[in-house]
């Protein structure tokens, strides 16, 4: 896991200050309005809304747009978005899921495969690797900024399901549905974690070294890079230089 929970570590801390916030606003905004339709606008009865406020918060989104892409949920010119997850492969057999929200099924469709394609993958049908992943929260913490026991000691007893220690990073998981009270817990402790969110954790890891990683790497980028594509996930392992090196 610590290939792909290394990449969005950067993608999610350059998204606060790169050219690309724009972009990254859209996609929030369209998760925000997509939660609010489903469940309500009151994030304290809606637990999507809430992390998706809160995942533009950390973006640095004006509140202002925050309420705009609320009030339009409840308007009669909201957009009619349809969930969409694509699953197939990339180099190296890894398996790539991507979810989408679009108000046109078929451009995105075609947009998904082209890039799959085009980057040495394939478009699956549907099944074919989400068995592979599981919903799980996901909180990443710097080694050199945390005492590592003493994080895990109170991820533990906050209700944290699995830390996995890494070279440069360790990982809380949790279960979706205890993920913000661990959260809040470990940030009540002093712990900010570098990236907190709900995700798709691989059960297994697929190890993926020099150019193929680097192609790899920019056909995920290219893949979040597409408006309709609010995530993608993967179970590559790329050693993090080869990231970091790829996200400068």
């Amino acid at each position: 896991m610590s290939g792909h929970s290394k990449w969005a570590t950067i993608k999610h801390a350059k998204a606060k200050t790169d050219a690309a916030r724009g972009k990254v606003f859209t996609k929030i905004i369209r998760e925000i309005t997509t939660a609010a339709k489903i469940g309500g606008g009151d994030p304290d009865g809606n637990p999507r809304l809430r992390l998706a406020i809160e995942k533009a918060k950390a973006a640095n989104m004006p509140n202002d747009n925050i309420k705009r892409a609320i009030d339009k949920a409840a308007g009669p010119d909201a957009a009619v978005l349809e969930e969409v997850v694509y699953e197939g492969y990339g180099l190296a057999g890894v398996a790539i899921m991507i979810e989408a929200l679009t108000d046109n099924k078929n451009r995105t469709t075609g947009e998904v495969r082209n890039i799959l394609t085009n980057g040495g993958g394939n478009l699956g049908s549907s099944g074919c690797v989400s068995y592979i992943f599981k919903k799980k929260g996901s909180l990443s913490f710097n080694k050199s900024k945390v005492n590592t026991d003493a994080l895990s000691l109170e991820a533990i007893d906050a209700g944290a399901e699995d830390i996995l220690d890494e070279e440069h990073d360790v990982e809380i998981i949790t279960t979706p549905e205890n993920f913000e009270k661990v959260r809040d817990a470990l940030q009540a402790k002093g712990y900010k974690p570098d990236n907190a969110e709900i995700t798709m954790v691989p059960a297994n890891t697929v190890k993926v070294t020099g150019e193929e990683a680097q192609k790899l790497l920019k056909l995920v980028e290219t893949l979040e890079e597409l408006e309709d594509v609010q995530a993608v996930h993967s179970n590559f392992d790329i050693p993090d230089e080869i990231i970091e090196q790829e996200t400068k």
